[in-house]
């Protein structure tokens, strides 16, 4: 069996037995998912709420209400793609150096960010994407059907959706085991893990607002040197409307592809580096 067919085999074996972890306790599982879907439903409500009052989110962007509905819905495919494989994970690594847990699966005859990524998996994240699936739904049935201007995605829009939210997870992912990675010099460092919120809050609105006054600095940082901003609004963009060289056009799309490539290849590294320097807890 090749690496890849046995790294798969690992892959189920882990999410079935989280799966069973999960159902174990069932009751707090359906609370997880009813808290989860609570949250999106406020959400909402409330853009719902700001659409009774202005047409579109920022002027002259093109960001109406069924292509922004579209474009929050991509922010919970890729949010709940992360919170539910890579988050929880995440989250222990600090108390796998503190406790020792890390020097067993550095002895693990498997790849040891692989290990550690994948090893829980938190299914009740997993319904905010459903969630999205049923708002985007209904919003390209709007979008498609309207009298005015209708618009129908074409298929290569909708392939490069998928392949450009895959891209958006890869890029969250890979912040994310930079951050993780910091625990081996700083041990807990859960400051970092709510700087890691506070940065991807930028990545839930459309980039343009972001393109004017003092807001520039903030628009460049986070497309150019941490691209969080590229995140969702790539393939919103490709899938709720045309990319338009008045926003950056296809540069952008070639930036996404190559940003998360560099952000792979960088948190891979950074991963590797902060294992060599780690140091067992019984020494």
């Amino acid at each position: 069996m090749s690496d890849l067919g046995r790294y798969a085999r690992v892959f189920m074996t882990f999410a079935r037995n989280s799966l069973v972890r999960d159902m174990t306790f069932r009751t707090n599982f359906l609370l997880q998912c009813v808290s989860s879907l609570g949250w999106t439903a406020m959400n909402i409500g409330f853009y719902l709420i700001i659409f009774e009052h202005t047409g579109s989110i920022g002027e002259g962007t093109g960001w109406d209400r069924d292509r922004f509905f579209l474009f929050i819905a991509t922010t919970w495919f890729i949010n709940s793609l992360v919170q539910t494989f890579f988050m929880p994970n995440a989250q222990e690594f600090s108390e796998m150096i503190r406790t020792g847990g890390l020097d067993f699966a550095l002895l693990k005859p498997i790849d040891t960010q692989f290990l550690i990524s994948f090893r829980r998996i938190d299914w009740s994240q997993l319904s905010n994407f459903f969630a999205g699936g049923l708002i985007a739904v209904v919003s390209l049935w709007n979008l498609g059907t309207r009298e005015v201007d209708p618009m129908i995605p074409s298929v290569l829009s909708v392939f490069l959706y998928v392949i450009f939210v895959a891209c958006g997870v890869m890029m969250m992912y890979s912040l994310m085991v930079a951050l993780s990675a910091t625990s081996v010099w700083l041990g807990r460092n859960q400051s970092l893990y709510n700087f890691w919120f506070y940065i991807t809050n930028f990545s839930r609105y459309p980039m343009e607002i972001y393109d004017r006054s003092w807001g520039r600095p903030l628009y460049g940082f986070f497309t150019f040197v941490i691209p969080i901003l590229l995140v969702v609004n790539v393939p919103a963009r490709i899938i709720a409307q045309p990319v338009s060289e008045q926003h950056g056009g296809h540069w952008f799309v070639v930036w996404a592809a190559v940003a998360t490539v560099l952000s792979v290849v960088a948190s891979r590294w950074m991963f590797r580096r902060s294992l060599l320097s780690y140091r067992s807890a019984s020494s």
